[in-house]
């Protein structure tokens, strides 16, 4: 019987993985196939999806199956398996970044006529066209996106993984992981990132597992950079390795408690922020790249290389923030609270382009998913949708006080802090914050003036 072929993208999973249940189902024996693209460029990003991959083959093995890799532009290297194999039909996961939807329209516009392509929503609790106000546009401000996402309901319960596989005997040639060189950066981190994660589908199900723990102080506690009181999901639904539908039943499912119950709603709104930055994305394709707010292209920037060094390396003087530049350093993460105070110290007290801060972290980060780093980064300099008041300006001095009280964050990545050692401050905050509101004031000034008849 001629094959199909199951195109692993951004779902590295067995279960609740609507791709490889379709593929399943149809009766025909699967290929699965993985295809380096060349987006995946971050050097984090690319030690987790070596390990990701590696996994996946794992648990397809149980199945008796194993993992196809190939490289190249996904039409031409289906094109050629198909070929290879006969294969009749393509059972894919729908992605929204600019590229990725690129990739889809290829894959159409060269194989639909000959061979049944299958793509399924498989990523979001809601898929962006569901969603729109009343006019037909999208929502450019949060909460009003989500009350209209929760009104369409609770997503699918997930699925299991399947019991079996009937794999295509015998399977095409497939490249060996090390092939790929996807280990090939940043080799003196790999060990901070081996201390500090488990890439795969069986490291996101034991954090899945561990939900019901948090829930009880999550509302208090997860602002809290010396507490371990975050998921720390986010790797691995960057990845797929588990669904967002698996953590949002997962966490309806747990505790019982009045804190747990607000907890559960905290947490399941975290999800739908994850679902609004792909929105966004989608609606906006230059988001990574351009403000929303047309009048930020003209904001007054001002890049002190040795400055910009400084913040990389986590040597401001300002500990809070360097202790989250040496935490994403050590291990390809950093708290969601810490990553605000970075990015509004880049942006405001250094006046550097959000756009350097994003590109730095999607080489930093495991879970550099772009629609949730960009939303972010434009989120903090008051460019985009739903934006931080242009006159919130973080004082690193203080949100240290409040979100570390006893410095234990800090003096577990700054073990020098006290020490004469310790640099310096690179700028004055209050001179800072005055340069910046400065430069918020020109464009806030130019805006009017150009909306003047």
């Amino acid at each position: 019987m001629r094959p199909v072929i199951l195109w692993f993208r951004r779902n590295l999973r067995l279960a609740d993985n609507a791709a490889l249940l379709a593929a399943v189902e149809s009766g025909q024996p699967v290929i699965p196939l993985y295809i380096a693209d060349g987006q995946d460029k971050g050097t984090a990003s690319r030690w987790w999806l070596h390990h990701s991959l590696s996994s996946l083959d794992s648990g397809l093995r149980q199945l008796g199956a194993s993992l196809v890799l190939r490289s190249g532009p996904p039409q031409l290297v289906l094109d050629e398996l198909c070929k290879e194999t006969g294969a009749t039909a393509v059972y894919f996961a729908r992605r929204f970044e600019p590229e990725s939807r690129r990739q889809q329209d290829d894959v159409n516009d060269a194989l639909g006529s000959r061979l049944d392509l299958h793509c399924y929503d498989d990523s979001l609790l809601q898929v962006p066209e569901s969603i729109s106000t009343q006019a037909g546009n999208p929502y450019r401000v949060f909460t009003p996106f989500w009350n209209a996402a929760r009104s369409l309901g609770e997503p699918d319960v997930p699925s299991p993984a399947p019991q079996t596989l009937r794999v295509f005997d015998p399977l095409p040639e497939s490249v060996s992981i090390d092939d790929l060189a996807l280990l090939t950066d940043a080799a003196d981190r790999h060990h901070g990132y081996e201390s500090a994660w488990k890439p795969g589908e069986p490291g996101g199900l034991e954090r899945i597992d561990d939900l019901e723990s948090l829930l009880g102080d999550y509302v208090t506690s997860r602002d809290r950079p010396d507490k371990d009181a975050t998921s720390r999901l986010s790797p691995h639904l960057c990845f797929g390795e588990v669904s967002v539908r698996q953590v949002w039943h997962a966490t309806r499912q747990a505790g019982a408690s009045a804190a747990s119950a607000s907890g559960r709603e905290a947490l399941l709104r975290q999800l739908y922020w994850r679902d609004f930055s792909s929105y966004l994305l989608f609606h906006f394709p230059d988001l990574p790249h351009k403000p929303l707010r047309a009048e930020f292209e003209e904001f007054p920037w001002s890049v002190d290389d040795s400055q910009l060094h400084a913040w990389q390396e986590g040597t401001t003087g300002y500990p809070i923030v360097d202790a989250g530049m040496r935490q994403l350093r050590e291990t390809g993460w950093m708290h969601n609270r810490v990553r605000m105070i970075v990015a509004s110290f880049l942006i405001k007290d250094l006046l550097v382009p959000w756009q350097i801060g994003a590109e730095w972290f999607l080489d930093r980060l495991v879970d550099a998913d772009l629609a949730n780093n960009s939303a972010s980064w434009q989120w903090v300099a008051g460019s985009g949708t739903d934006a931080a008041p242009y006159f919130r300006v973080f004082n690193p001095t203080l949100q240290g006080k409040k979100f570390d009280p006893q410095g234990s964050y800090v003096r577990r990545w700054v073990p020098e802090v006290s020490e004469s050692a310790y640099p310096a401050p690179i700028v004055d905050h209050g001179e800072a914050r005055r340069r910046a509101l400065d430069a918020y004031a020109s464009i806030r000034g130019m805006r009017t003036s150009k909306q003047a008849p």
